[in-house]
């Protein structure tokens, strides 16, 4: 028999439509029974429309009242390192909106926090999740592309000055960050999940056009363990707004160009005009099934990690690889520094901020 676990939501939100989204696709398997605002009228009114039981403006309030297997987060950057910790030491699984939090510091607190109580925090990265990209990824798995040699990771959108107004945007203690933390970190994350560990970058940073304290573009050049280099620029100033990732192969060329959201179509593979390899071709044709990477697709992933007592997907390692990579961009910027992965210890100031203010997200 299935089980149905018993689910809460923190936060109602603009982004909360796609976690209710997910929690319907998956019917019998969930049941929404608490959901948490500081808003007290928000709360209740999506409740109200959504059908949930028990409304609270206190995670604690409602950890203290419910007994829930899984809550999903989706409040400001700055408050989900303690409501995962929290939820985690209440006995509950989490899912956590990107980012999962400001600095490693935090999330090594998150970690030590899942160790205490043998539950699990994953962050949504919906990309990772399409049809595509586990296509590519089993592709890439087996070498079937050959050595992977040149990326080109950019995150090219808009967002107006009064998008940074909001109250908890546009500072690092707040926001942990620009366009890197909040707009690009999906599309690099997915970078580094195709193209594996990360050895070194160079970055820089700019606020050239918003009226914040964190940037509005950055630009880093990466090396990758396995040889590869990559360019990433990540802009919140681009009135053409594209998500964008290519990926070099000796054998070919896979790229994707979206902007929130991908299906098959919005990506393109190609072999060197000079190769007849249509064996590779044939490789990457032999896609024959066809879904976003959404939260839909993740949640379920979590669901059956659930049910088997393992580590759900982005959680762990793979989670912190994104975080230790911002921080070590921020750091090349701030500092003008080469960073290779491994340099940002608990002895430096940026573990625990990405601008280098240690404690500000303690």
């Amino acid at each position: 028999m299935t089980k149905t676990y018993r689910v809460a939501m923190v936060g109602t939100g603009k982004v909360v439509g796609n976690h209710i989204k997910a929690i319907k696709s998956a019917g019998d398997r969930v049941e929404l029974v608490a959901a948490v605002d500081v808003n007290e009228a928000a709360v209740q009114q999506f409740c109200q429309e959504n059908n949930v039981p028990s409304a609270y403006t206190s995670v604690s309030e409602m950890l203290a009242n419910e007994n829930l297997d899984l809550v999903c987060v989706a409040t400001p950057p700055a408050t989900h390192k303690n409501i995962c910790v929290e939820v985690l030491d209440a006995g509950a699984w989490v899912y956590c909106e990107k980012p999962l939090c400001g600095s490693l510091a935090e999330f090594d607190a998150i970690q030590e926090a899942e160790k205490r109580s043998g539950c699990y925090v994953s962050t949504v990265f919906q990309w990772r999740f399409g049809s595509a990209v586990k296509h590519l990824r089993k592709l890439i798995s087996e070498s079937a592309l050959g050595q992977p040699l040149v990326v080109v990771c950019n995150t090219l959108w808009y967002r107006t000055q009064d998008y940074y107004n909001v109250g908890w945007r546009g500072t690092y203690a707040s926001e942990f960050g620009g366009p890197t933390m909040g707009l690009g970190i999906h599309i690099m994350d997915l970078c580094l999940y195709l193209m594996g560990d990360w050895r070194e970058i160079q970055a820089n940073i700019g606020t050239l056009d918003r009226d914040m304290e964190i940037e509005d573009v950055s630009m880093a050049m990466v090396r990758f363990e396995n040889g590869a280099m990559g360019s990433f620029t990540n802009s919140s100033l681009s009135p053409r707004q594209e998500t964008y990732l290519r990926m070099d192969f000796q054998k070919a060329t896979v790229e994707v160009s979206a902007l929130y959201r991908y299906e098959n179509k919005n990506w393109q593979f190609n072999i060197a005009e000079d190769s007849d390899d249509i064996d590779t071709m044939a490789l990457w044709k032999a896609l024959n099934v066809d879904f976003q990477g959404s939260h839909d697709q993740q949640l379920s992933e979590i669901l059956d990690a659930m049910d088997a007592k393992e580590a759900p997907p982005v959680s762990g390692d793979e989670a912190r690889r994104i975080l230790e990579f911002t921080s070590s961009l921020y750091k090349s910027a701030f500092t003008g520094q080469l960073v290779s992965r491994g340099d940002i210890t608990a002895d430096d100031p940026f573990y625990y901020s990405n601008n280098g203010a240690v404690g500000a997200n303690n």
